[in-house]
């Protein structure tokens, strides 16, 4: 079927031709003719209406001219079809959380300028990354095995023991000369080189200062003099957690497929005065306006923080509150931008209080390698 129509005038012959033989189609396949996906501007997938209804929309307010293959009314996606290059309002129906072919040449050229400084540990990953599984494997390597492994613990909130526990199974069951490694820590140590390690960095019990920087060697608060430690002077009293964004962020640019998302709003936003995108907020248009420099660079990350408190232990009716801080990166569509590949867990405060008004001085690293980009 021809679909030229869509991007033709909404008062010409062919596209209301054009909107019928959609509005044909889209019933025909639909379970229910009463309830059927609307994919005008104004509704943008978000609406099920009538047959009748359906065919009004289109005509007053348009159809999205990125949705050429009509996967929400029952058309089969179709191998030939560039899926990368057709990037549309039903893209909410690709889950992003699921398996990627692997990608694991991409994860090494990655890392190789953030490892120049380390050439052993490049090498061992890029051995890790070309090293079969177990011999005459060719479906999975190594690294990918363990990628997704963990990908699989990390989903599904498995502790260190459980997973342990699931390696040294998957060990046994697989041929005997297998590269597969027996416990977490392992796996921890193989993925800590491509970018997944992790800063625990010791705070006042007070929530006074963290100790870090000038304040790295003091045993007690410098303000209140409490205490850095426990009874034993190996367990601290309280810890932030901290993941480095920098590296996070270059990876994302030297990723082909994940560049093209971020300056999605500049190259691919529908601009016909509707709000579904923050960059079609007065805010964005403001700090554009206030700041010409940034704004004219559509590659420059507009980014959200978001924190608050949650209880790990609520099944244990313990009273205990830790503050995960997440970064949401405004630059990606709105089927990417909420996805878990894309939010950044930036920092862990722990608990057992909140940290409250306080909260700024474990925000320090973050806002220090903001302000350093």
């Amino acid at each position: 079927m021809d679909r030229k129509w869509i991007s033709a005038n909404r008062l010409s012959k062919e596209y209301e031709i054009g909107v019928k033989e959609f509005v044909e189609f889209a019933v025909k396949n639909a379970k229910d003719p009463n309830r059927v996906v609307c994919p005008c501007l104004k509704c943008c997938f978000g609406k099920r209406v009538r047959e009748d209804e359906l065919e009004g929309h289109l005509v007053c307010n348009g159809i999205d001219q990125s949705y050429t293959c009509w996967i929400r009314h029952g058309e089969k996606k179709k191998g030939n079809i560039n899926f990368e290059n057709s990037s549309t309002y039903a893209s909410t129906d690709f889950d992003t959380d699921t398996y990627e072919p692997d990608r694991v040449d991409e994860i090494a050229k990655a890392v190789e300028e953030d490892l120049r400084d380390c050439p052993k540990m490049f090498e061992s990953l890029l051995s890790d990354a070309e090293k079969e599984l177990y011999n005459g494997c060719t479906k999975f390597t190594r690294l990918s095995a363990i990628l997704k492994l963990y990908n699989l613990k990390a989903s599904n909130g498995w502790s260190d023991k459980s997973f342990t526990e699931l390696l040294t199974l998957i060990k046994d069951m697989l041929p005997d000369d297998n590269e597969l490694p027996s416990r977490t820590y392992e796996a921890k140590r193989i993925l800590c080189s491509i970018g997944m390690s992790y800063e625990r960095i010791h705070a006042c019990p007070n929530d006074c200062i963290l100790f870090r920087n000038e304040y790295e060697l003091l045993k007690a608060c410098p303000k209140c003099n409490v205490s850095r430690y426990k009874k034993k002077e190996s367990t601290p009293a309280k810890v932030v957690w901290y993941f480095p964004i920098i590296p996070r962020f270059r990876r994302m640019y030297r990723s082909e497929e994940d560049s093209k998302h971020l300056t999605w709003h500049a190259d691919e936003r529908i601009r016909d005065g509707m709000f579904r995108h923050p960059a079609d907020s007065p805010q964005w248009a403001k700090i554009d306006h206030e700041y010409p420099e940034f704004g004219i660079e559509s590659r420059n990350l507009r980014l959200a923080l978001s924190t608050d408190g949650m209880n790990p232990h609520g099944l244990q009716s313990i009273s205990h509150s830790t503050w995960p801080v997440i970064l949401v990166i405004y630059n990606l569509p709105p089927w990417l931008c909420m996805k878990r590949k894309f939010m950044m867990l930036s920092l862990l405060i722990s608990g057992p209080k909140q940290p409250g008004n306080d909260i700024d001085v474990y925000l320090t690293p973050l806002i220090e390698n903001l302000k350093s980009i």
